[in-house]
């Protein structure tokens, strides 16, 4: 049972969504062989529920752009912190984002960490 994740969203253009798929594809694989218990992407569908903010709005996506949200789940923070550094060193990691037009950026991207609270 996975008792720590890392979450993230960030907007994606819709024309790069094929090849955010296949990076995203190749990076959840890395991750898990580094320890990661899981690794999900989900694309943002229903976005906006009245009285709440919306990630939308909260990332500043423009109308040709989508939220994805993920997370990778792992055992514990310790085993999160051991994966996220080998994955950080691994040099294919670098290969991919380096050598795709996904349309990721880093900086627009919400990321934390977070530990089980309700299981």
């Amino acid at each position: 049972m996975a008792n720590y994740i890392d979450g993230f969203a960030v907007p994606i253009p819709r024309s790069q969504l094929e090849e955010y798929r296949r990076v995203v594809e190749a990076v959840a694989e890395i991750w898990k062989e580094h320890g990661a218990l899981d690794y999900r992407e989900y694309l943002g569908d229903d976005m906006t529920l009245e009285g709440t903010g919306s990630f939308v709005n909260m990332l500043g996506a423009g109308k040709d752009e989508v939220i994805s949200f993920g997370w990778v789940a792992f055992e514990s923070r310790e085993a999160r912190d051991k994966a996220n550094k080998k994955v950080a060193a691994d040099p294919r990691i670098e290969a991919l984002m380096g050598g795709s037009a996904t349309g990721f950026e880093p900086v627009r991207m919400a990321y934390a960490g977070f530990a089980a609270f309700v299981p």
